[in-house]
């Protein structure tokens, strides 16, 4: 059966099918530093809306599991690819379609960096506002499959804020276009946001249509701010928040993730256990919103530097943008993602140090701190996940859950917070959602074995890593 399915992927699509080793290792791994079990079938490399339609007809004639993919940037194991699946690449279908500015839309296939797309409307005037840390080599369908958000979010939203309508081939290769191009729409279910963030289990997303914005005029000012501690940055952090100043970019770095980030870029260590803000302000106020930032950060126990040069606030930038090399090289790494309401900050963090001293790890935590997700890294040695780290995770998780927070503010649940989601969910909900992906993909051929868990596996799935 495997010969065969891969028999009719070439006679249908030739050369873009890769069964060499080179192509079906990569396909099992994505950045959380974890891989599925076996190697895929093949990888399908598409370069057409056909290409993906026919590979969706041929697995859904045989019964052949596909996961979709774009960069494998995810940090959450959804496209990784095992046994007895097919990898679905869009990555090389990157074009951008249409451009207009009269409309503030674009329409862009999945495959297209969020870098790229960003250059290619800088000449317009335009820019499209999500802005993950890994926006130099994430995808733009990547970022929609898993409902990705980034260092904007909090003035500018996530990408479910900036999407107007999506084009999806199901499971069976039916290519529907959902949503609209105009700025109202409310003509039936919006099942184009029911897309954003389903990781692939519900369709596959060929072509968006994108909601842009106007380059933001005007100066942009940057903030850093140091802290003795990781709690007095956290306070602050809420502290300008309850201000009612909104700054485009709030980032917080605790002491282990900044000593990392400045070895890594070999940048003179920061003093012991020094936490540190990085804020942006920008548009026509910037400057008198800044200064009004600073006085909040002063009041609260900070060190203020301001600067209105763009170098400078590209390199302070840089340094929070550059924490996931940075934990990589202190050992496997097991990279979180939670949200709490941003008054919640400061008690998240001090659950972090309570996790830590409790079981004994260290848990180096960024933030983006404008609109409380905050990504702790669950650092160890050796290539699999120790019990431990797992029973420290189980309880930062409800311990978000139990401050109003959720358990993924744009990574995704994938393979690696699977066990959780009926926590948050709930009975009814959890099931109506599994109702929700049945109705799309009866087969159960799109992305099996992600988000949902059945309740009586009690434990997380077995992950290898990839290092």
């Amino acid at each position: 059966m495997t010969t065969d399915v891969v028999e009719l992927l070439r006679a249908a699509l030739g050369d873009r099918v890769d069964t060499g080793d080179a192509g079906l290792e990569a396909a099992r791994a994505d950045k959380s530093g974890h891989a599925a079990a076996g190697r895929p079938l093949a990888v399908v490399h598409a370069a057409s809306v056909d290409d993906v339609r026919e590979t969706l007809r041929i697995a859904s004639a045989t019964g052949t599991p596909v996961v979709p993919r774009g960069a494998g940037t995810g940090l959450a194991g959804a496209a990784n690819t095992g046994t007895g699946e097919i990898s679905l690449s869009l990555r090389a279908m990157d074009r951008v379609l249409e451009v207009r500015g009269d409309d503030l839309l674009a329409v862009v296939e999945p495959g297209i960096l969020n870098a790229d797309l960003n250059a290619h409307l800088a000449p317009y005037g335009l820019w499209w506002a999500p802005d993950p840390a890994s926006r130099a080599i994430s995808t733009v369908g990547g970022n929609i499959a898993t409902g990705a958000g980034g260092l904007l979010c909090a003035k500018y939203g996530v990408v479910r804020d900036a999407v107007l309508g999506l084009d999806v081939v199901l499971a069976d290769g039916r290519l529907l276009r959902l949503g609209h191009r105009s700025v109202k729409g409310v003509t039936g279910y919006d099942l184009a946001a029911l897309m954003i963030g389903s990781e692939g289990t519900l369709g596959v997303v060929v072509g968006a249509t994108l909601k842009l914005r106007r380059l933001v005029p005007g100066e942009v000012c940057t903030l850093a701010a140091t802290f003795p501690h990781v709690a007095a940055a956290a306070s602050a952090a809420a502290a300008v928040t309850a201000a009612g100043v909104q700054p485009a970019i709030m980032e917080l770095m605790d002491a282990v993730s900044l000593s990392a980030v400045h070895a890594l870029l070999d940048l003179p260590a920061p003093l012991p256990g020094v936490a540190q803000l990085t804020i942006q302000t920008d548009g026509p106020a910037a400057r008198e919103e800044a200064e009004a930032i600073a006085a909040v950060l002063t009041t609260a126990g900070g060190t203020v530097a301001l600067s209105s040069d763009p170098d400078e606030g590209e390199r302070l930038l840089r340094i929070r943008r550059s924490m996931h090399p940075a934990m990589e090289r202190l050992g496997t790494t097991l990279i979180e993602d939670v949200s709490v309401p941003r008054s919640a900050l400061p008690a998240m963090f001090a659950e972090i140090a309570r996790i830590e001293r409790e079981h004994g790890v260290a848990i180096p935590t960024v933030a983006h701190a404008g609109d409380g997700n905050l990504h702790p890294n669950f650092v160890f040695a050796g290539p699999d996940v120790p019990a431990r780290v797992w029973e420290a995770a189980d309880e930062l998780f409800r311990a978000a859950l139990r401050l109003g927070g959720t358990l993924t503010g744009e990574h995704g649940i994938g393979v690696l917070k699977r066990r959780w989601l009926a926590d948050e969910l709930g009975a009814d909900q959890w099931q109506l959602q599994r109702q929700i992906k049945r109705v799309f993909d009866p087969a159960g051929i799109l992305n099996p074995g992600k988000v949902f868990l059945d309740p009586v596996e009690a434990s997380p799935a077995p992950v290898e890593t990839s290092h």
